[in-house]
């Protein structure tokens, strides 16, 4: 299902003028290349080009060059990165709250992220739900849809039984894994091609457009089509870095956050269903379950989110609150 993006609010705000001013730096960290996380760290450096001129200089550092995920995530909390854009699975441990857009069946497909992100109210809502840690979201995107990667393939849910599964450090990744009687196994992107050639590990879960990305076909041949959830990517900047712009720099990183939201969905909507021809392409398969197996393990998934966050109000409240706006957008 598709939903307009209203672009009044980036359009008013990237207007304004910014100052000349001495040069301020800005590092954007991700762990990933060549995706939608990617697109959109390049469109907003260049609307921050247009609008804020020399007053901050936008670097782009992909493929984990500022170290480990863990440590980028450290990084915007310390503030020795400005920003990171990762999805939000990868960092619960900063805040459970990040939780919330990780369970299970919340989302049909990535139209629906991107009109949660487009709904005024909640983007606004959004942009200071963490504050309290320092962080201000600046961008939120859809990502793709969650696939299993696997050595030997698995088109059944007997199969999964024993893998040991590299996961995000995600309860909302784990739990539903150990349901299935496999093994969760966190690690950062960069320690997963090592762990799989080694046997450390024998599957992985990601998005099609990173196993592209990194040519994990090299690797592992075999993908199941599980899409029980899709990845919600955001970019955090520190908040007392933000702080220490000018109001019409803060207002132009903000109207440049949401003009990329915008001008990157379907371009990574569309590099989901390139990066599926990319495997193919390159000697990979792509399998899928039965559908009563599918839909067992939908309706056990089902189960396993919600007692997840049964006891953490924080988390429950918020994925109320965007239980809400889907309701609201699906009656429209």
């Amino acid at each position: 299902m598709k939903f307009a993006r209203p672009l009044a609010f980036a359009a008013a705000l990237m207007a304004l003028p910014v100052a000349a001013l001495a040069e301020s730096t800005m590092k954007l960290a991700s762990a990933t290349i060549n995706d939608v996380q990617h697109e959109w760290q390049k469109v907003f450096a260049a609307k921050m080009a247009e609008t804020a001129g020399d007053a901050v200089t936008v670097e782009i550092y992909p493929t984990s060059q500022l170290g480990a995920i863990p440590r980028m995530a450290e990084g915007v909390l310390l503030g020795t990165i400005e920003a990171f854009t990762t999805p939000t699975a990868f960092v619960t441990g900063i805040d459970q709250r990040f939780e919330a857009f990780d369970l299970p069946g919340l989302f049909t497909d990535g139209d629906e992220v991107a009109a949660l992100i487009a709904d005024p109210e909640y983007r606004d809502h959004l942009e200071t739900l963490f504050l309290d840690k320092g962080l201000r979201i600046i961008g939120a995107i859809s990502n793709s849809p969650i696939l299993m990667l696997t050595r030997e393939p698995v088109t059944s849910l007997a199969e999964i039984e024993g893998l040991k599964v590299r996961t995000f450090a995600s309860p909302l990744q784990m739990e539903p894994m150990k349901a299935l009687g496999a093994q969760p196994t966190p690690l950062a992107l960069s320690e997963v091609t090592p762990a799989l050639q080694s046997g450390g590990i024998d599957a992985m879960l990601a998005g099609m457009p990173i196993l592209t990305a990194f040519k994990y076909y090299d690797t592992a041949r075999h993908v199941t089509d599980l899409n029980f959830s899709q990845l919600v990517s955001v970019t955090l900047v520190n908040e007392a870095w933000f702080q220490s712009q000018t109001p019409e720099v803060q207002e132009a990183i903000r109207a440049a956050g949401r003009a990329a939201e915008a001008e990157v969905h379907q371009w990574g909507m569309d590099n989901v269903a390139r990066a599926n021809a990319a495997w193919t392409e390159n000697g990979g398969q792509i399998h899928k379950l039965s559908d009563d197996e599918q839909a067992s393990m939908v309706a056990q998934f089902a189960e396993v989110g919600p007692e997840v966050i049964a006891g953490k109000a924080d988390v429950v409240a918020e994925y109320e609150r965007i239980k809400a706006v889907l309701e609201k957008l699906r009656g429209m």
